[in-house]
């Protein structure tokens, strides 16, 4: 018999529902699992029931009601399988079990997963079954779906939060450092400044021009200090995360590019970016700014190509590909370094240090590699609502 002629298939799909609700307001990944196993034990006829949790691949029994089972152990060749497969597996007779002479008459394992990814697999076995049937598998999928969203959206805060706590140890250094240039390196420019004025003032020929070389070296190294002093004061106004459209956001970036950049050709498709990520107020200059340099350091006619790799649940990746002399091997390590520029570069290199802060207060990354068209490709990666 089917999940849907069940006589009771209307009361279970409600309690599943009423399930998931509650699942969706957890907090950690424990609760997640407290209440899914709740629910497998009130909601079906099962001996035991499992939770292993997958990570980066890897599974581990978080809790089960099967003795032969304590946390952290490595889980049955079911679990394994279900996780590699992404589909419910159902096991009988002897490979039921997991002990010889086990008691166990069938096993079904279900991985919980959102779209690829698998975040879990809940394993149940029966002592009196002799196996599952779609009645089992049905409701069991149902539940695994609603934990999987909940550990999900759990996983995300946890690394937006990661993201909040290293931006903030980011933000005191870097105002540690800002107090100093402006204070104390600010004092010594101007003091070097006002004596390289007067030395010029009474004073000819290669020694005057020493004087101007003097001048000019601490007047660039004190406009350097007001940039830096901007790009901090711009970080710590930097709101929260918030729920963001990605589309609307490329799609003006874009157009404001190709208005300001002559000689530049954008391959955007906004239905590639029909995504809601977090981000601030200025998540768009980060790819005003990877789009401005592809634009400002190639020669001639550039072309950009804005594609999204295929996203996670969690996250979607911005790729910025371009056509132009690519970025030296021996210098991308430390591209996103706050100052760090190529050898050609007559830029601040600030540009791509900006890039990475943002992104990172937003719980996201970014990286550089070849592109496919010879150039430099960046991948942005954002988190995803």
């Amino acid at each position: 018999m089917s999940f849907e002629e069940q006589p009771d298939f209307a009361r279970q799909v409600a309690d599943l529902n009423k399930y998931g609700q509650a699942l969706n307001r957890c907090e950690t990944v424990e609760e997640v699992v407290s209440l899914t196993l709740e629910a497998m034990s009130l909601l079906f006829d099962l001996s035991y029931s499992t939770f292993v949790e997958a990570r980066d691949g890897e599974l581990r029994v978080v809790h089960s009601t099967n003795p032969q089972f304590t946390p952290g152990d490595q889980p049955s060749e079911t679990a394994q399988r279900a996780l590699e497969s992404g589909e419910t597996i159902v096991e009988t007779g002897v490979s039921a079990g997991v002990a010889d002479h086990s008691d166990v008459t069938a096993t079904l394992a279900v991985p919980a997963q959102m779209a690829d990814e698998v975040a879990a697999v809940l394993v149940a076995r029966s002592t009196s079954e002799n196996a599952f049937g779609d009645e089992h598998s049905r409701p069991l999928e149902i539940l695994a779906s609603h934990a999987a969203t909940a550990i999900s959206n759990i996983r995300s805060r946890e690394r937006l939060e990661r993201a909040r706590q290293d931006l903030e140890t980011r933000k005191e250094m870097i105002e540690l450092y800002d107090r100093l240039l402006r204070h104390d390196l600010g004092n010594d420019l101007q003091i070097i400044t006002g004596f390289a004025d007067a030395v010029e003032a009474q004073v000819d020929g290669q020694t005057a021009e020493y004087a101007g070389k003097i001048q000019r070296a601490a007047r660039n190294s004190a406009d350097l200090i007001k940039r830096v002093g901007d790009l901090v004061s711009t970080l710590e106004q930097q709101d929260e995360p918030e729920p963001r459209d990605l589309e609307a956001i490329l799609a003006a970036t874009v157009s404001q590019a190709e208005d300001t950049h002559g000689g530049l050709s954008i391959e955007f498709d906004p239905a590639e970016f029909e995504h809601r990520v977090y981000g601030g107020e200025l998540l768009d200059s980060v790819f005003t700014n990877l789009i401005s340099n592809a634009a400002v350091h190639n020669d001639g006619d550039v072309f950009v190509e804005l594609a999204a790799a295929t996203p996670t649940p969690d996250e979607v990746v911005v790729r910025v590909a371009d056509d132009g002399r690519g970025i030296d091997p021996e210098i991308r390590e430390d591209l996103f370094e706050m100052g760090a520029k190529g050898p050609e570069s007559n830029g601040s290199g600030f540009g791509l240090g900006f890039v990475r802060a943002l992104t990172e207060s937003y719980g996201g990354s970014v990286t550089v590699a070849e592109s496919g068209h010879g150039g430099a490709e960046f991948r942005v990666t954002l988190q995803r609502v």
